[in-house]
């Protein structure tokens, strides 16, 4: 199949919805939907969100040396998208999709009592990178519905109903699709004669 060259440009698929929780300087707690994270690191356990300054959450976490990051499952779709449309500088984004807010016991942040499952993070590192700056939170704490968890004690995909964002060139938001194979081990296939240890490549060591 040919090959096309298109321009540089932000394209990832797919990206994950995240919403940021923070508290502002006047104690507001506030919602951000953020597409351009993830996990960036396991020891210690790290997740990254990179930000506009024009923002109002660049300069909550900047103030509070804290987050949280959110997943919305399908049900609260309208209300992912809601806090990704208007700021914070001039709405109240918890009281007007009917979120509640929770102050989290780990850090200096709210989430959403609602999300399956967040992440509470201290500020870890941030570094400038152009337009946008990248957020480095150490992962404290997690607290997760339980009808959510796996037989392992931790959220399940399956169960939480996660949903992902198209990006760039298709802006629509997509359900989590079937399951497809075991991940570390449907590749064994390839070459089932080699020997290929089942631990994740990041955490080999």
């Amino acid at each position: 199949m040919k090959k096309i060259a298109l321009e540089p440009t932000t394209i990832l698929h797919p990206h994950p919805v995240l919403l940021v929780g923070t508290y502002g300087s006047d104690g507001k707690p506030n919602l951000m939907n953020a597409a351009w994270g993830g996990i960036c690191c396991s020891e210690p356990p790290c997740v990254a969100v990179s930000l506009r300054e024009a923002t109002l959450t660049y300069h909550n976490i900047l103030h509070s040396k804290s987050f949280t990051i959110g997943i919305p499952s399908r049900k609260y779709l309208e209300a992912a998208d809601y806090v990704g449309i208007v700021s914070g500088r001039d709405h109240d984004k918890f009281k007007e999709t009917g979120l509640t807010p929770l102050k989290s016991e780990k850090v200096n942040a709210p989430l959403a009592a609602e999300l399956p499952f967040s992440l509470e993070c201290r500020l870890f590192q941030h570094h400038k990178l152009g337009l946008h700056t990248i957020f480095i939170g150490e992962i404290l704490g997690i607290l997760a519905d339980e009808d959510v968890l796996s037989q392992k004690g931790l959220p399940d995909i399956e169960k939480t109903h996660a949903i992902l964002y198209g990006g760039f060139g298709n802006s629509h938001y997509f359900a989590v699709g079937e399951k497809l194979g075991a991940a570390f081990s449907v590749g064994k296939n390839l070459n089932p004669v080699r020997s290929v240890t089942s631990e994740p490549r990041a955490e080999r060591k």
